[in-house]
């Protein structure tokens, strides 16, 4: 049973306005592409959502297509540009990485932050069309990228700009007006909207082509009978959201437990704390403890966290973003992301300390006995031998 859920970067819990949004929605019987009084109504409900969302990113409500969620989102942006250039930081999501076949790889430096000076390189090194895409902060690790300085070399180059910020709106202002992005993917689950919905904010100057072929919804980029309910509960997320009130409460949260567990291990490293990183999220090593047992005995302590990124079938895996970093497979196994949210308090981050603490005592205590009895062996060994000569 699970009493303290720190794994927002998963998934957030249902916000109450998005609930109340949904639940109005289903009583709404038309299809949005129908003309008559029912068909409108529904039709409404989508555009209300599509104003809410444009409000969260600043951007212009027409330009926002809806889809199934980020994973859609970006394979949209990144597999529906006609170039065959496509340059994408090592510290991506999956669903950024895959979504094209061997996409060019932008190193990051050891804090996680793409190096301008590798994208620089890689744009001049071809005058052919490219497509860059480079997450707006970091689901893992939190680190929130130099946007406006990728956009201005990418500007230079005329390379187009997708970002993947799934993670960073409704937790980060996100201005599309003045950030020259001119493609951007939005989840609605990871802001308290419900799973099975997000969009891409397309750029009006681009030619996209659809990758889900059909009918003409969406502006004819992405075909498909509305999700009506999720669209209508994402938009109320997004109205929520938007006004960023639990950005501070939550830094000061991050920040303390940060603190407590350094001051119980010094030697706990804090992954991307030499950058800029979203106030919610803080991802920490326990050394000499594998992230899988971790995970294990915060959940039998009914605590929810997660190590590395969600989307790996449930499977703890090597993490390609810490890989990327330059951190070592020992210490990067040992590597656990404590996402916070909406509905985190002071006491779940004591629960939490209260557990790590209780874990790293017992791997330490057999650490220390395996240690003293390896000493003792060693010790024994020694007069035997002296014995024996």
């Amino acid at each position: 049973m699970v009493t303290t859920y720190l794994d927002h970067n998963a998934t957030t819990p249902l916000r109450p306005e998005a609930a109340a949004a949904m639940a109005a929605a289903l009583s709404t019987a038309g299809n949005p592409s129908s003309v008559h009084a029912s068909g409108r109504q529904a039709r409404r409900v989508v555009e209300d959502a599509r104003e809410q969302v444009a409000a969260l990113v600043n951007a212009a409500p027409a330009d926002v297509v809806f889809t199934s969620g980020g994973t859609e989102a970006n394979a949209l942006a990144l597999a529906g540009m006609s170039v065959r250039r496509v340059l994408v930081s090592a510290v991506e999501h999956p669903s950024v990485l895959r979504a094209v076949d061997a996409p060019e790889l932008l190193p990051v430096d050891r804090h996680g932050v793409v190096r301008l000076d590798a994208l620089e390189a890689s744009l001049a090194a071809s005058a052919e069309p490219a497509l860059v895409s480079v997450m707006w902060a970091g689901n893992e690790t939190g680190v929130i990228q130099p946007i406006a300085a990728i956009a201005a070399v990418c500007r230079r180059f005329g390379a187009i700009l997708h970002s993947d910020a799934v993670q960073a709106a409704g937790r980060i202002p996100i201005d599309l007006r003045s950030a020259d992005v001119q493609l951007l993917s939005l989840s609605a689950h990871k802001l308290g909207g419900p799973m099975g919905v997000g969009a891409l904010i397309v750029d009006p100057a681009l030619v996209l082509r659809p990758i889900l072929r059909g009918g003409g919804q969406e502006r004819g980029l992405r075909a498909g009978t509305e999700n009506l309910t999720g669209i209508a509960g994402f938009g109320a997320a997004a109205e929520r959201a938007r006004a960023l009130a639990d950005a501070a409460r939550l830094t000061l949260l991050r920040d303390r437990l940060e603190r407590r567990l350094h001051a119980l291990c010094p030697a706990a490293p804090v992954f991307g704390a030499g950058a800029s990183r979203l106030p919610n999220t803080s991802c920490i090593g326990m050394p000499g403890v594998p992230a899988e047992t971790q995970v294990i005995a915060f959940d039998l302590a009914g605590v929810a966290v997660s190590a590395g990124t969600a989307c790996s079938s449930g499977r703890v895996t090597r993490s390609s973003v810490l890989a990327a970093m330059g951190i070592g497979d020992d210490l990067a196994s040992t590597a656990l992301r404590v996402s916070l949210g909406w509905t985190t308090g002071e006491a779940d981050v004591e629960r939490f300390i209260e557990v790590w603490t209780s874990i790293y005592a017992r791997a330490s205590g057999r650490s220390t006995a395996l240690a003293a009895g390896r000493a003792e062996t060693a010790t024994l060994g020694s007069r035997v031998g002296k014995v024996t000569r």
